[in-house]
């Protein structure tokens, strides 16, 4: 049999189509291999994203036992009436009545009352913690928007910050009129505007001399209306209110409250009179109610 001729240089069919082969595989395991690359590029890039900052926690994250808060000798000025009572009663009195809550790291509260021969004296104490649930939003931020509404439902108006004034921009004419004036030592005036009159001319310009009959005088103030208090708390105001009760009897609530980081502390003093007993006295309540607020405020520096 007559063997085939072989040829220095020639490369087998077989040879060629396996080294193809091999070409294909190996482009296909590169292609994968990038691919593998780019995406894992990307999935870094995601977890390394810089995520969004997240707002401080509340200074405080528990709450004091309110009926314990109030020292007895304070209840006893606070609460006239215990003074007739018996040694019994005066402890039941002051131990006061615990508000019901769910759960008393968040709110608390207590009340007293006592009976005096011509009226009423109720003390109720409430604190709440605020914690906002937006992790952009801070713990202080959230009681803040509490404490406004409460301000405002006692009729206090927030300030508001005023917007800068813009600055007129300086004509051409002003600036043309201004450089006569300084030339020739007279001030320019504007045409067409006329000239105020004088002592004599018998006019009084708008907004000189005495009001008119009809024009309402501003209310005059007794330094005790509804209004923000200052050295309580980081923020705080005191409300009063005095309206009737059943037949004759008159009422005053005073209200004074303040926040203190995510804390809000209110304090309502009230007392209602009977008969013809007169109208119970703004400042008295007032001051008491600050008295107290400011010791609890101290409490909450413990």
């Amino acid at each position: 049999m007559q063997r085939k001729r072989y040829s220095p240089g020639r490369v087998p069919g077989t040879l060629l189509g396996l080294g193809a082969g091999l070409a294909v595989v190996a482009g296909a395991l590169t292609g994968c291999s990038a691919a593998d690359t780019a995406e894992d590029v990307t999935v870094d890039a995601k977890a390394g994203a810089a995520a969004a900052p997240v707002a401080p926690p509340g200074r405080y994250r528990t709450l004091f036992e309110p009926c314990g808060a109030v020292p007895q000798a304070t209840l006893r000025d606070l609460l006239p009436g215990t003074a007739a009572l018996t040694d019994v009663e005066r402890a039941a009195v002051l131990r006061g009545t615990a508000a019901v809550t769910y759960d008393t790291d968040r709110r608390v509260g207590c009340a007293w009352t006592a009976d005096s021969g011509n009226g009423t004296h109720r003390l109720v104490l409430d604190v709440e913690r605020v914690v906002s649930y937006d992790p952009t939003v801070s713990d202080a931020a959230r009681a803040q928007e509490v404490y406004t509404r409460k301000q405002l439902a006692a009729g206090i108006a927030v300030p508001e910050t005023p917007a800068p004034t813009p600055t007129a921009p300086t004509t051409a004419a002003t600036a043309s009129g201004a450089t006569k004036a300084s030339a020739t030592g007279v001030a320019a005036t504007p045409t067409g505007t006329p000239s105020p009159p004088t002592a004599s001319g018998g006019a009084t310009p708008p907004g000189t001399g005495a009001p008119s009959a009809g024009t309402p005088s501003a209310p005059a103030t007794t330094g005790l209306e509804p209004r923000l208090l200052g050295g309580l708390g980081d923020i705080a105001f005191v409300g009063d209110t005095l309206g009737t009760t059943g037949g004759s009897g008159t009422q005053r609530v005073v209200s004074v409250v303040f926040r203190t980081s995510n804390v809000i502390v209110t304090v309502e003093y009230r007392q209602r009179t009977t008969g013809a007993a007169a109208a119970p006295d703004s400042k008295e309540l007032q001051d008491r109610a600050q008295n107290l607020a400011r010791l609890l405020a101290d409490r909450l520096e413990e």
